[in-house]
């Protein structure tokens, strides 16, 4: 049982590693950025025209450019944002737990921030208990370093995606930048490192439009995946993790309650770590886990059951 749970978090790993990767590199690959320079957006290495400079250069009619707006703007938009929300729709915050780059820094962080204090949050009032683990001082300025360093990243790559990349890091570099790209790394750069050490879960759970548009979509399909709870086990969550019981809602990066219902669980980011952290801990003690993913009907059936639970 553990070596699965290890195995699906490396999985995920792998794939949270690759996407972070692919976030800080696609503005120099031209993958994907706007160029403010030359108003041109770039996509796969290709700029992606609308077919405007043909209109104002008389090389075509209006009806043509109405069409190729249609054709190569609004139609691959809606495309992506549709496919985005259905398979939202069906498996949750499933880009969050698993892709998301600022979510891959809420769970670093975390972890940093819990070997210096055996807390999750800055704003905590009480540890929260992960294995064996003691509060060590020297992680303080670790934590501290960490969350300016990656600010300052978030603000150089952002600004590469507005700007050609090579001209930015030139720029910083030989420090030559202008004072309108000193001015938005420094704000950026403040500007996130305090969220990213003070507020980072309330952005996750709140502040984050992405996050929140899959949620709403997640809410109206009773068929989502969902984490099931087997309840007629629930003593067997005293001796979890012992001695500190309930394993699941420690491993939570959300801070929320796993075995919760779903309404309740709207800022899951299907990361599994809950599941994980179960089906760890009652493999200890020869016990399958009592979490797992449902879908469809089972977890039309998990809605209806809990509903259930909360009118008695």
């Amino acid at each position: 049982m553990r070596d699965a749970a290890r195995a699906l978090q490396r999985r995920r790993r792998r794939f949270q590693l690759a996407f972070f990767a692919l976030f800080l590199v696609a503005p120099a690959l031209n993958l994907l950025r706007f160029d403010l320079y030359e108003t041109q957006l770039w996509v796969l290495g290709f700029r992606w025209s609308l077919g405007i400079e043909a209109l104002t250069r008389g090389e075509a009619t209006a009806m043509q450019t109405a069409a190729s707006i249609l054709v190569r703007g609004f139609l691959p938009a809606i495309a992506l944002v549709v496919t985005f929300l259905l398979v939202a729709y069906r498996f949750g915050r499933l880009y969050c737990g698993w892709l998301c780059p600022h979510f891959s820094l809420v769970e670093l962080l975390n972890d940093v921030l819990h070997r210096a204090s055996g807390k999750l949050s800055l704003w905590d009032t009480s540890p929260t208990p992960r294995g064996q683990r003691q509060p060590q001082a020297h992680w303080w300025p670790v934590y501290v370093l960490l969350c300016a360093v990656m600010g300052f990243v978030w603000a150089i790559t952002l600004l590469t995606y507005l700007l050609p990349p090579a001209v930015i890091w030139g720029n910083l570099v030989h420090g030559s930048l202008t004072a309108n790209q000193a001015r938005f790394l420094g704000i950026g750069t403040l500007v996130f490192s305090l969220e990213l050490l003070l507020a980072r879960h309330l952005f996750c759970r709140f502040g984050c439009a992405v996050g929140l548009f899959q949620s709403l979509a997640w809410m109206a399909n009773p068929k989502g995946m969902v984490v099931a709870f087997a309840r007629e086990r629930a003593r067997e969550c005293r001796t979890c993790d012992a001695p500190h019981g309930s394993a699941c809602d420690h491993a939570c990066p959300m801070r929320l309650n796993p075995r919760n219902i779903k309404r309740m669980m709207f800022s899951c980011a299907q990361c599994g770590q809950c599941l994980s952290a179960c089906e760890t801990s009652q493999g200890a003690q020869n016990r399958s886990s009592s979490l797992e993913w449902v879908v469809g009907l089972d977890a039309v059936r998990e809605t209806l059951r809990q509903r259930k639970e909360d009118r008695q």
